[in-house]
């Protein structure tokens, strides 16, 4: 296991607040001035430099997991899929923030850690469920923070608080090591003060993760939305009240217009539907499973109303669900028509602002009314990006949320970002301003190259950071077509393998990882690689092709024919059972 030189300090209850900003932690993060051998400190990597935090339902080796609830509490054993690939590309943990108890509620009162207030005004509420990672970044503590979304909890405290909030498509990122809410329609989601900024964390921790039941390799759109694109506009907008917020989307409209896009005015009675469906219907079972055996044997220490929430979920029968889940697919096909009509669709990211005393004398109502926009999202499997719109003649913020099918989400971070830097706004709740927009088209176009890796590069392996300090991401495990052998080079330090293409019927397929890398540092890591190895074409068991390492025949004269091992990883294996 590894160790890490930090000090954390836990608060226990809301009764340790020094002052309401406190609110926003729950663990606080000290570094040892000497930070060799910390994990949670890199040198290089594309993130280095940048600072983050992460909701308390995440994973982190060496600290204390609360999902919001004490009793709950249990010391982390390894890092979090995500956050462990954020570590790696560089970035620095700040600490663990406060959120509605187990990701249940978008307000951020819902805490026995102290209701985290808006960045604009304390009196308000900062949303949730991820409020204390939004107040961070809004406010500049950190660079980056993450959030779960389920039901709108990566983008309400965004829209909440003048800051950017990625919700990625379903799956992209691994969720392996956060606490569930409803695990097959949580997402990983990303708090930042700019677009750019959210999808380099994007970049640096997407990716497929076998050990994750709800991984997908989505298929990600590479060409931007035309210059006239289509924007859906729901048909029934409803902003409880809200005067400003009703003028601050018209304005919105506007906004869009102005940037190439065409008005569409879209059915939103089944995204509607949906929405209602997913507390009112027998999906909220999906909470109650998610934490059953703590709940059942500990209700009593689940605060209110996140108790009466999640017991909800026994009263519902194993045929009542499969009836929501067929009811639900019904919806959804009734949307898809709408697809025909726009390229992206528009929404408030919240219809209105509560005061946290509002909030608490009526939980579920408000609550409820702050989802007004949200909840249908990761049912249907969109993708979506929050980004600031206005501050309001009342000085709190309102922002709009880009929704797109799944896979669209470098699409959306390309026109977010072009909305976001037309606003002119400050950055969350601090006096920066925007800087200059970066170029989207690396992150979407052929910018990119792909290379296969088969022995010291692999994730894990000694020379695994060559990638990873070039921004390179894990594609994920594939097999050469079975045409190759596979060799043990003596005398390599670290050890290394040696692939050679053999005559058809005389090879067999090798396991590898593909990895894709920035054209801009594919020179630089071509360059490292010594003599008698280098790039080449390799085919896969699939038939494609990919960059990839060879090695030069006459190197594998002396060397050991690994073949029936199928792979580097099994061979390293076997060496570690013949020490032992």
């Amino acid at each position: 296991m590894v160790s890490r030189q930090f000090t954390a300090i836990t608060r226990s209850t809301d009764a340790e607040l020094a002052h309401v900003g406190d609110a926003a932690w729950i663990t606080r993060i000290a570094h040892a001035e000497n930070a060799q051998g910390n994990t949670s400190v890199k040198s290089a990597g594309p993130l280095h430099g940048l600072r983050f935090a992460v909701k308390d339902n995440m994973d982190v080796l060496g600290l204390t997991t609360t999902a919001g609830c004490p009793a709950f509490a249990y010391a982390a054993r390894e890092d979090a899929q995500v956050v462990h690939r954020l570590l790696d590309a560089g970035a620095v943990l700040e600490g663990k923030t406060n959120l509605d108890q187990f990701a249940c509620g978008l307000n951020g009162t819902r805490s026995p850690y102290g209701a985290v207030p808006n960045a604009f005004n304390p009196a308000y509420v900062s949303g949730g469920s991820s409020s204390g990672s939004a107040y961070v970044v809004a406010t500049g503590q950190v660079d980056f923070a993450l959030g779960t979304d389920t039901a709108g909890s990566g983008r309400v405290p965004a829209g909440l608080n003048n800051i950017v909030g990625l919700k990625p498509s379903r799956g992209l990122i691994s969720a392996r090591g956060v606490v569930p809410a409803a695990q097959n329609v949580d997402c990983v989601s990303i708090f930042a003060r700019t677009v750019a900024v959210a999808a380099d964390a994007l970049r640096a921790c997407m990716g497929y993760d076998e050990a994750d039941p709800f991984s997908c390799r989505v298929p990600m759109a590479s060409q931007a939305l035309p210059a006239r694109f289509r924007f859906g506009v729901p048909n029934a907008l409803n902003f409880f009240g809200d005067a400003l917020a009703e003028a601050a989307f018209a304005q919105a409209i506007q906004n869009l217009t102005r940037l190439g896009g065409q008005a569409v005015t879209i059915d939103y009675a089944p995204l509607s539907q949906a929405a209602n469906m997913l507390y009112e219907s027998a999906l909220v079972s999906q909470r109650y499973a998610a934490i059953q055996p703590f709940f059942d044997a500990h209700e009593a220490d689940v605060i209110e109303p996140v108790r009466s929430i999640i017991a909800k979920g026994r009263q519902y029968s194993a045929a009542d669900y499969i009836h929501a889940e067929i009811e639900l697919k019904r919806l959804e096909k009734q949307a898809e028509r709408m697809w025909q009509h726009m390229d992206v669709l528009l929404v408030p990211t919240a219809p209105t602002h509560y005061t946290i005393a509002q909030m608490q004398a009526d939980p579920v109502v408000c609550n409820r009314n702050l989802g007004q926009y949200t909840n249908f999202v990761n049912l249907f499997d969109y993708a979506a990006l929050s980004v600031p719109s206005q501050i309001r003649p009342d000085g709190l913020p309102f922002g709009i949320t880009l929704i797109g099918r799944a896979g669209s989400d470098w699409q959306l971070a390309d026109l977010g970002q072009r909305y976001h830097h037309a606003t002119g706004l400050l950055q969350g709740a601090t006096d920066v301003s925007l800087p200059e927009p970066r170029a989207m088209a690396e992150l979407q176009t052929a910018a990119t190259v792909r290379v296969a890796v088969v022995g010291a590069h692999l994730s894990g392996m000694p020379l695994n950071t060559q990638l990873t300090e070039r921004g390179a991401r894990l594609v994920g495990p594939a097999h050469t077509a079975p045409d190759y052998r596979f060799f043990a080079l003596p005398n390599a330090q670290p050890p290394k393998p040696g692939l050679l293409r053999v005559q058809t019927g005389q090879g067999a397929p090798i396991a590898l990882e593909i990895w894709e890398m920035p054209v801009a540092h594919y020179g630089s890591f071509v360059a490292l690689i010594p003599a008698p190895l280098g790039i080449g074409t390799l085919e896969l068991a699939d038939g494609s092709t990919v960059q990839g390492f060879l090695c030069e025949p006459q190197a594998l004269i002396a060397a050991t024919d690994i073949t029936h091992f199928g792979g580097w990883r099994a061979y390293i294996a076997s060496l570690a059972k013949t020490l032992t």
